[in-house]
């Protein structure tokens, strides 16, 4: 088992103490809880009260505020008199970047700083430099006695700490030693721990914070192991749990959705903040719908869930998709070395076949630039069978040709003696479901030259043993697939991948199938769809990925490329890497990266950074084609990945000059008319 979770296969909070944040408890018993940040000016004392009241109203229980010099921690004192001033008892947090003496002043005002270990002590200019051992250690210690006034300080007023990690903003001394990785976050983390626990210090929160949700996943993961090698079987350190520059509208959202949810699946997270570059109160309802969720999941009944006796990926540290066999499904391939493919999911094919492919021409149309690459219609009996090849037809005459689907019984796909007309059946696999049934069903499918896909249904504990019969059953025939319909689908595709690998068939591709809940809200559809689909395949499973029960083809469709796009798997679209805004910020970030999304967001694969300042731009430059940083009030410094090509231009010269940089870099397309 992970080192990360008590077991991949069901979900249980992972065990920590509890730290205090004034009057609310982060860990031990406690839910989890829901943060923002302000992006006012700290200095403008009203404002700032003001934004934090409404987040409070909002739901927010621990408000987070910049202090980037010492004036501005000094103004911390004024604006919590502020807030006591309007019966508003929120727990503060300091945000501190660069300045160890800011965070001295500001632990006086507050309940807890926030310091980044990338530039609190060390420096990031991008600076090569090999350190022998005895230099590395004088190095560490000097970092070390840097920080070791602010940790006794906290331990003397009471304060908790919050070391938070940035993949943007790995100090040089690190990415020399450990390159841009999950690791070095960790390494740099475990530092400060170090002198805190020398200290007799226990008030720490962690954070390992990336843009990259998958790099997010894999630092909280080797963090937590870490941190259980150091102390195998005891309540640990909690965590807060973010992504970090995920953007606006619905990609923030998605985005967060994947990395926050998949950790929290896992039962890793204690208090978590949505970073979106939008007001901070919208942040909040979105935080506590993630909450939400996965809490729900914590909280069932523990099942008897039969070890697969194989792990379900290769290495839960690093991404890497499952090696599958590629099959050819009329006129895509699906699995191998394929791109994961995009399914809608229809239902029961009506009685008007035609009127449904007309309806999806039109859903479809303003998505002309998001391909359909296979439907999946559910066959109810004989005569809608007989409608199959009139809804073939009429999808080619929309213009909507893709790999067809069916959905049918076992016992009714056995019967089945002429060409079946589609590319591939999905038989569901139950406990009712006998076994001559199944084999009926494989041998039709061979007969027929369809691919079968075995839709396991039942309870986690029942997974395996369903999984088994259906392998079975279907012993030697290779156009073969799976997918799981479970109430834990990320705990439930990484069984049957163990499974697989178990019963020495790991090259089954799997199909990743998700149905909206109709009960739902619409935001609320759109995150357990990215936490349903987007875990598994930040963990390498997922060939396919399938939406059902959405009203909108064009929104189904959408979403799915939005889900594969943030879990770095396809991208279909420009990427904004756009962070949420602070008190830093030297322009209006939101304003700044609507207006720049208006112009770039047809250059699909392109991947352009706004950064409000220089705290993470470079760093995340790193991760991007271009940048545009905040360098002074009203100007901007352009990259080109990591190098900075234009020094303080003018704002109203700098949106002209990033396409032209674009241009210059051959990444420019006109936009379609």
């Amino acid at each position: 088992m992970p080192g990360y979770a008590q077991s991949p296969f069901w979900p249980r909070r992972r065990a920590t103490f509890e730290v205090r944040v004034g009057d609310v408890g982060i860990g031990g018993g406690n839910p989890v809880r829901v943060q923002s940040m302000t992006t006012t000016d700290t200095l403008d004392t009203q404002g700032t009260a003001s934004q934090i009241e409404r987040m409070v109203k909002a739901g927010c229980e621990i408000a987070r505020v910049t202090a980037p010099s010492l004036k501005e921690a000094e103004n911390l004192a004024e604006i919590r008199r502020e807030l006591r001033r309007r019966g508003i008892g929120v727990p503060l947090v300091a945000d501190i970047h660069f300045t160890p003496n800011a965070a001295l002043v500001a632990a006086e005002h507050v309940e807890k700083v926030r310091i980044n270990p990338g530039n609190f002590a060390d420096k990031k200019k991008f600076a090569v430099r090999e350190y022998a051992d005895a230099q590395w250690r004088e190095e560490v210690e000097r970092a070390a006695e840097r920080f070791r006034p602010l940790v006794r300080r906290c331990k003397k007023l009471g304060r908790a700490l919050r070391i938070g990690t940035n993949h943007g903003s790995l100090s040089d001394r690190i990415m020399n030693r450990y390159g841009d990785t999950a690791l070095g976050m960790v390494e740099s983390a475990l530092e400060f721990l170090d002198v805190c626990e020398d200290e007799g210090f226990r008030a720490v929160v962690f954070s390992m914070k990336s843009s990259n949700a998958q790099v997010a996943i894999q630092a909280y993961r080797l963090l937590a192991s870490q941190l259980e090698q150091r102390a195998p079987g005891a309540a640990s350190y909690p965590f807060h749990v973010g992504v970090t520059e995920a953007g606006d509208a619905e990609d923030g959202r998605i985005k967060s959705a994947i990395g926050i949810g998949s950790l929290l699946e896992d039962g890793i997270g204690d208090t978590i903040r949505v970073s979106l570059t939008e007001d901070p109160v919208k942040e909040v309802p979105v935080a506590a719908a993630l909450a939400k969720h996965c809490e729900a999941h914590w909280k069932l009944p523990r099942v008897n869930v039969p070890d697969p006796g194989a792990p379900w990926v290769e290495d839960p540290y690093s991404h890497r998709r499952r090696a599958t066999r590629s099959l050819d499904l009329a006129a895509i391939a699906l699995g191998g070395e394929q791109p994961v493919r995009v399914e809608l999911d229809l239902g029961a094919l009506p009685a008007q076949p035609r009127g449904l492919a007309l309806r999806l021409q039109g859903e479809l149309a303003p998505w002309r630039e998001l391909a359909c690459e296979g439907w999946l219609v559910e066959i109810l009996d004989p005569e809608s069978f007989a409608r199959l090849p009139e809804f073939t037809r009429a999808l080619a005459e929309a213009g909507l040709a893709a790999p067809l689907a069916v959905r049918v019984e076992a016992a009714w796909l056995a019967t089945l003696e002429r060409d079946a007309g589609f590319a591939r059946a999905v038989a569901v696999v139950g406990a009712l479901v006998s076994e001559a049934e199944l084999v009926g069903a494989a041998q039709a499918a061979a007969r027929l030259g369809i691919a079968l896909e075995w839709e396991l249904r039942g309870g986690m504990g029942e997974l395996g043993a369903l999984l088994d019969r259906a392998l079975d059953a279907s012993a030697g025939l290779g156009e073969l697939l799976v997918s799981v319909d479970a109430e834990l689908p990320v705990h439930a595709a990484r069984l049957v991948a163990a499974h697989l690998r178990a019963r020495g068939a790991a090259d089954v591709p799997i199909v990743l199938r998700h149905r909206r809940d109709p009960a739902r809200t619409a935001e609320a559809s759109l995150l357990a769809a990215a936490i349903d689909l987007g875990a598994p395949l930040c963990d390498g499973i997922g060939d396919a990925v399938a939406l059902a029960g959405w009203e909108d083809a064009g929104r189904a469709l959408d979403v799915a490329y939005r889900i594969l796009q943030g879990a770095r798997l396809r991208t279909t679209r420009t990427e904004f890497i756009s962070c949420p805004s602070c008190g830093r910020t030297l322009f209006d970030l939101e304003e700044t990266t609507a207006r720049i999304k208006a112009r770039t967001q047809h250059l699909s694969g392109v991947k352009i950074a706004i950064m409000g300042c220089i705290v993470n731009g470079p760093g995340e430059m790193a991760d991007a084609d271009f940048g545009y940083v905040g360098s002074g009030p009203g100007t901007v410094n352009l990259y080109v990945g990591k190098q900075l090509v234009e020094r303080h231009l003018p704002q109203a010269q700098a949106d002209d000059r990033l396409v032209a940089l674009i241009r210059e870099h051959g990444r420019w397309v006109d936009p379609a008319t």
